[in-house]
């Protein structure tokens, strides 16, 4: 199974460990329906259907650089209002909800990376969208998204999403990786993140342990939603949606 990166490393904690750091959370969600017995272990499942399904040999899917001065960065493209988010009612940092995830058109930048490098690199794919789309004329209305693939304890694949106000028409062809598409819909886990990027990967820890505890199988992605600007990974006021799509 395709994992995120803290499943891969041999620091991991107990899971006794962590499912004590997940008691209040498994609490809160006890009262709600049980989500259906996986009948099929993660590697033997078809993942859900998206419209992103990334791949190493894909044309256009590349190490995305980062830039060489913070100031050279392409402004953004002017909207009407705030970035909204996949789903307009805010996360509880104390739980779990499941929500339903709408399909969004959106701009897509595909690209891989090491772990190290994780914010950086999807800072500049988010810029290079923004560039790009502020360019072409196209209105971005939503939050900035990443949909983790293909990882290992060395790095990951991912697709950086900026989801727009509404597909080109006609849709533009492919150029230089960037494409237009769909952001991942259906039902999914959320589990909020607050503080740095550096201290994700506990609230990740805490997802699967939730998700072993309710005997949850999730399909091989994971996707992160970022509710304030990805900026610096020590920035401890970052507010993330992390999204686990059930099988």
């Amino acid at each position: 199974m395709t994992r995120p990166r803290f499943l891969t490393r041999s620091s991991l904690k107990p899971l006794a460990t962590v499912l004590a750091g997940c008691v209040a959370l498994s609490a809160v969600c006890a009262a709600k329906p049980a989500l259906a017995q996986a009948v099929t272990p993660p590697a033997a499942a078809n993942p859900l259907p998206t419209t992103t399904n990334p791949d190493p040999k894909t044309p256009g899917t590349a190490d995305i650089p980062v830039p060489a001065q913070a100031g050279t960065a392409p402004s953004a493209t002017p909207t009407a209002g705030p970035r909204q988010t996949l789903v307009a009612t805010p996360g509880d940092a104390n739980d779990v909800d499941e929500v339903s995830l709408p399909a969004k058109p959106a701009a897509i930048l595909a690209g891989r990376t090491k772990w190290e490098e994780a914010v950086p690199s999807l800072k500049a794919a988010f810029q290079r969208i923004e560039g790009d789309l502020a360019k072409a004329g196209i209105q971005a209305v939503g939050r900035p998204i990443a949909v983790f693939a293909k990882t290992d304890d060395d790095g990951f694949q991912y697709d950086a999403m900026i989801p727009i106000a509404a597909m080109p028409d006609p849709k533009p062809a492919e150029a230089d990786g960037l494409r237009f598409g769909t952001t991942p819909s259906g039902r999914a886990l959320r589990f909020p993140h607050k503080g740095s990027y550096d201290e994700i990967d506990g609230t990740y820890e805490t997802l699967t342990a939730y998700l072993d505890a309710k005997d949850i199988v999730v399909q091989d992605k994971f996707i992160e939603e970022y509710v304030t600007d990805l900026n610096d990974k020590a920035d401890e006021k970052l507010d993330v949606n992390i999204y686990a799509l059930p099988k």
